[in-house]
């Protein structure tokens, strides 16, 4: 074990980002043993109402709240930025003059290739060393180890102290920055835009009563997939995290132009994300706990929704 993996143990970490990824890291590290673990989110500066489940979760676990991300850099041997994607760039340029000299940035933000080459500069500019994480699938199942990418000139180095942190999905990808995100980004085409596939499919299917012939012909065609079980999952997933999915397709299209291509798949599937999202700050599917919510076993609940919420809509707009 090389002298940085065993100096990882006893570092002081400061998490960007205090939401589901966020918590889930701030819990594992310190059911790790970690004694030094800090925490800034957004919401902690704003309404009560979102800001104090974020407290009583720190408070339970043991987690310090910084007073901001400047603040939690300051105090940091390693940051770790999970965030919205669209504020990748603006939270490492907050944190950057800050940064110890020496420290770690690791970038779990899914973002362009052209974002993270961004955010590596005023990051690196400041003394402290750029990692980008490229997380390759959904972290609650999987947690802190959950398979990961890690790119940039620093990332070989680094990934058995991310290992030794619990990050035990963590491993080196390329030394080129960005390379790890692209590869991200472009398997984002896929997982993302089934998701907005599969709720539009099944919610049109739903509209003239025919979604058991669709998943019967699924089925024939995909017999590996349960798609009940996907098409509720899928559903749920988006209804609750579509703000940042549509932020992370948006970053996706980026990356697909930056490639010399029309992005219309990407962004169609940006669209249809922010449009559940809209709907779900709207209430169209039922309170939901600041820190989670009853998922639906049953897609169709949630299509019935989509679908009244649409009517709806149409009505407004045809008396106006």
């Amino acid at each position: 074990m090389d002298e940085l993996t065993q100096r990882a143990r006893s570092w002081r970490i400061g998490l960007i980002g205090y939401g589901e990824v966020g918590r889930i890291v701030a819990e594992d590290l310190r059911a790790l043993g970690l004694q030094h673990v800090l925490a800034w989110d957004a919401k902690l500066a704003g309404q009560a109402s979102l800001a104090q489940p974020l407290r009583e979760h720190a408070g339970a676990h043991g987690v310090r709240l910084a007073d901001g991300a400047a603040g939690l850099a300051r105090e940091s041997d390693l940051v770790i930025s999970a965030v919205t994607a669209s504020q990748a760039v603006a939270v490492a340029a907050e944190c950057a003059p800050a940064l110890r000299a020496g420290g770690w940035f690791v970038d779990f933000n899914s973002a362009s290739p052209g974002a993270k080459a961004q955010a590596a500069t005023v990051v690196e500019a400041s003394g402290a060393r750029y990692v980008e994480a490229a997380v390759m699938t959904s972290v609650p199942p999987y947690r802190s180890k959950v398979p990961m990418l890690l790119g940039g000139p620093h990332a070989l180095e680094f990934a058995p102290a991310m290992q030794a942190l619990g990050f035990a999905g963590a491993r080196f990808g390329d030394r080129r920055l960005g390379i790890v995100s692209a590869t991200k980004m472009c398997r984002s085409v896929m997982i993302k835009g089934l998701e907005a596939m599969v709720i539009e499919s099944f919610s049109a299917a739903r509209a003239y009563g025919v979604e058991d012939a669709v998943l019967a012909s699924l089925a024939e065609t995909f017999p590996g997939i349960d798609w009940e079980k996907q098409g509720a999952y899928f559903f749920q997933r988006v209804i609750e995290h579509g703000r940042r999915r549509s932020e992370e397709m948006r970053e996706v299209a980026r990356t697909v132009e930056e490639a010399g291509l029309q992005p219309w798949s990407a962004a169609g599937t940006a669209e249809r994300q922010a449009w559940m999202a809209d709907l779900a700050g709207q209430g169209v599917f039922g309170r939901r706990g600041a820190l989670g919510f009853a998922r639906s076993a049953d897609w169709r609940v949630e299509a019935d929704r989509l679908l009244q919420a649409a009517r709806e809509a149409r009505d407004v707009a045809d008396k106006d």
